[in-house]
């Protein structure tokens, strides 16, 4: 904002100049209250300037209709949509989203900062808001190998940087429990600078949690309980209400919710498909569940809003005030929260489900990379030997999770010889995930239960956190098969059966995301769902961000890293079979 615009939003709020919208009659969401007041609303140069009697250039007519301030999404990767910021804004607008809280490390752990940089560079000059916290842990543990090792002198330029807020999920609790001097150098700045610090707490205790906090760790999305939201609420947290495509969480949270203790909630999406934002919305999902779950629509909507403004210093966002930035939506009913319109920095963006603003279409040149070195894989390097072993240890998918179980069976149970071999009957399926940024030949071997694949096979370079290729199949051969056309795609996802591909999605970039139009991808995402009901009939969850996520080693119990099965309470490898 210029002088000259300040001077002028204060005469128009003085009334010595008109404003160039006025909002009449409406009724006016007071988050601050978590309440509402019927009034006019003004805005000069996409600023609030007042409530009362003004005249506009533009006068609406808000009878019977609802104003509220736009949506934040208090913590993404948008990397998860597979699209760039120049595509996800025109989806997330649709929804009411104004603002977005991102991480961007999945990009950092295959590109280091060349990729921040990256996706930074591609949310200029959109109209939205996307907000930054600088990856802390890339990669998140020692235990895998990724595309990049960022330290805090590669992070500490980068707070210089527009619209970067603090330090993004620290999910390396080891780290910080033992003092590492490289963990506490990235909080110690983010400390410094005044700057907020993000947690991800999944499966800690009551101790570590003290230790968080003492850090100054600020926020979780990984609460998955009533009692582990309260537990965080109690040491000063903010809970970010976590609603994505895998990990659905607000069920079990939303319980924790009370008019006393809802200013320290905030609703998040984490990681979310661009085809489920589309369909069946974003934090104004949560909105609609949360007031079906009792809590008042004004609370419901201070929780989208008010709060992660104040959670990340988000100054004069999130409330209908004077002051305030102009960002906001505009209600036809509010129980149902139904969506008439949307607007940003006081311009109108969406009207009737549909984006008035003209569509940025401007393409840009990604240098091409290779985004899979791998060397070439046979079925005998995915063998898994059982002869002379008594006990296999199995990854236990729950749907809807990241969470996964640790299931052990007697081998002798098993339909297999001298080595494992997936069994349907049981739903046993070989999975590996297999080093893709440095060639170092690592390949992790693991079983899991709770996928349903009946046939064929599937693989994907989108592997949390650190994305190695993972595969899981019903057979050796398509497992293989499906890695060599990977590498042919440069990356993405892929689904085969009996050696041919049923469909694929190229993500040309660093494996992760696509510079094509939301549109397109869709389509892409539409094949790929056809394509899981051909080969897993029975299956009701994404399987895709399911397998993403089993090579995460932060979140318990039992996990597969490039380096092999790893046990995330004792923080260690343990062998595939004992």
């Amino acid at each position: 904002m210029s002088k000259k615009d300040f001077i002028s939003q204060i005469k128009a709020s003085n009334k010595t100049d008109n404003c160039d919208l006025v909002i009449k009659n409406i009724n006016i969401i007071d988050v601050f209250q978590s309440s509402s007041f019927i009034d006019n609303v003004a805005i000069k140069d996409g600023v609030i300037v007042g409530f009362g009697e003004f005249h506009g250039k533009t006068e609406i007519d808000g009878t019977g209709k609802f104003i509220c301030p736009g949506l934040i999404d208090a913590h993404a990767h948008i990397e998860s949509s597979l699209v760039t910021p120049k595509e996800y804004y025109k989806v997330s607008l649709l929804h009411g989203i104004t603002s977005v809280v991102l991480d961007p490390h999945e990009i950092a752990n295959v590109l280091g900062i060349d990729g921040i940089k990256l996706i930074m560079d591609l949310s200029k000059n959109i109209p939205f808001d996307c907000y930054f916290m600088l990856p802390s842990c890339v990669p998140s543990t020692s235990f895998e190998t990724s595309g990049a090792t960022l330290e805090n002198e590669d992070l500490a330029p980068l707070y210089r940087e527009d619209n970067v807020l603090g330090l993004a999920e620290v999910m390396n609790f080891p780290a910080v429990a033992h003092c590492d001097d490289r963990m506490i150098n990235k909080l110690w700045e983010a400390k410094s600078k005044n700057l907020i610090i993000d947690g991800h707490c999944a499966g800690l205790s009551k101790d570590f949690l003290n230790i968080y906090s003492t850090a100054n760790i600020l926020t979780d999305h990984e609460a998955i309980s009533k009692e582990e939201a309260i537990e965080r609420l109690k040491r000063g947290m903010y809970v970010h209400i976590r609603e994505g495509s895998v990990a659905k969480n607000f069920k079990e949270l939303i319980k924790a919710v009370t008019i006393s203790n809802s200013r320290r909630f905030c609703f998040c999406t984490d990681d979310k498909h661009i085809d489920d934002l589309l369909d069946n919305g974003s934090i104004d999902f949560s909105i609609r569940e949360a007031i079906s779950h009792g809590l008042p629509p004004e609370t419901s909507i201070q929780m989208a809003t008010l709060n992660p403004a104040e959670c990340y210093n988000l100054k004069y966002k999130g409330a209908i005030a004077p002051g305030y930035i102009a960002d906001f939506i505009i209600l036809d009913d509010l129980i149902n929260f139904k969506i008439n319109s949307v607007y940003k920095n006081g311009n109108l963006v969406v009207k009737n489900s549909k984006l008035v603003i003209e569509s940025n279409n401007d393409t840009f040149q990604y240098r091409k990379i290779n985004n899979l070195n791998i060397k070439n894989i046979t079925t005998k390097d995915i063998e898994i030997p059982i002869t002379n072993k008594e006990v296999l240890n199995i990854i236990g998918i729950t749907p809807n999770k990241l969470e996964t179980s640790y299931i052990k069976i007697n081998i002798k149970d098993l339909n297999s010889n001298d080595t494992f071999k997936s069994d349907t009957s049981k739903d046993f399926l070989k999975v590996a995930v297999i080093e893709r940024h440095k060639s170092t030949g690592n390949i992790g071997l693991g079983v899991i239960h709770g996928l349903n694949l009946k046939y064929g096979a599937i693989a994907t370079t989108i592997a949390h956190d650190s994305h190695n290729l993972i595969v899981t199949g019903t057979n050796d051969e398509d497992m293989i098969f499906a890695i060599e056309k990977l590498k042919e795609i440069n990356g993405g996802i892929i689904v085969v059966k009996d050696k041919k591909i049923l469909a694929s999605i190229a993500l040309e970039i660093g494996g992760l995301i696509t510079s094509r139009g939301y549109k397109e991808v869709i389509k892409d995402l539409e094949r790929l769902h056809l394509a899981i009901r051909n080969i897993a009939p029975k299956i009701n969850f994404n399987p895709f961000l399911t397998l993403s996520f089993l090579s995460l080693p932060v979140i318990p119990d039992l996990k597969l890293t490039d380096k092999g099965l790893f046990d995330v309470n004792k923080f260690k490898f343990i062998h595939v079979t004992d």
